[in-house]
């Protein structure tokens, strides 16, 4: 890796959606470093990355993880020119039944961690007086979804978080933007069942899901020149199951 170069941190990119973005920033000729929670998914990250990158590992729940890893990555003389936080879980049950842990999980991960990363990153992009925060939300956060109150109220304070941060670094260079997907064909919608599959598919005015690549386009035209009067705003890509 060039120090020289611009680079992009992307949080869970060892599969789906992240992997997705990494390939299409390296196209782009941008350099990413990767994040995953365990050492296999750093392999993975390392062999598709092919010297035009690295991966490493990083727990979002951990909040000394992530300010020792950003720290890390300065000392090695990297910048981060573009964050994108794309890591997410779900851990969803009926608000009568679902365990404090399963709220707290999926606020850390989700919510806490963005504030974390971000606050790790800012000060950097301020004195270069340029970058890029971009997110993954989702299009639950506008719709809600039974059995994701705490997946719904994750991903619902990201829109608050990104539009006010917006407007706080709004003159220093650095946009702020989420992108929303819908129904993305990923490795856990292929767990679907036919019917679930269907019931999902009815909802969708394009009548099928969107693809890993739809999502990291839209990701690499936020992080692009092309994009640098867009900030605080939330890009849908759903097929039309929600548009406002």
């Amino acid at each position: 890796m060039n120090i020289n170069k611009k680079t992009a941190l992307i949080t869970g990119a060892n599969r789906g959606i992240g992997k997705g973005i990494a390939k299409k920033l390296v196209n782009q000729g941008i350099q990413v470093i990767g994040t995953s929670t365990t050492q296999k998914g750093v392999e993975i990250i390392n062999n598709y990355l092919e010297k035009k990158g690295f991966g490493c590992i990083l727990n979002l729940k951990d909040t000394n993880s992530i300010t020792e890893t950003i720290k890390e990555i300065y000392k090695k003389k990297y910048s981060i020119d573009i964050l994108i936080n794309n890591a997410g879980i779900k851990e969803d049950n009926l608000l009568v039944n679902m365990k404090n842990q399963e709220w707290d999980n999926v606020i850390k991960t989700n919510l806490s961690s963005i504030f974390y990363l971000v606050k790790s990153v800012i000060r950097s992009m301020i004195k270069k007086r340029q970058g890029r925060i971009i997110t993954i939300g989702s299009i639950i956060a506008f719709t809600g979804n039974k059995g994701q109150v705490n997946y719904s109220a994750s991903k619902s304070g990201l829109v608050g978080f990104h539009k006010s941060l917006a407007l706080e670094v709004a003159s220093k260079g650095i946009t702020v933007n989420i992108v929303a997907p819908g129904f993305i064909k990923t490795d856990l919608t292929n767990t679907l069942d036919a019917i679930q599959y269907q019931k999902y598919l009815c909802n969708i005015p394009m009548k099928r899901m969107g693809k890993i690549e739809e999502i990291a386009d839209a990701v690499v035209f936020l992080a692009s020149k092309k994009a640098s009067y867009i900030t605080g705003h939330t890009l849908h890509v759903n097929g039309g199951m929600y548009m406002i």
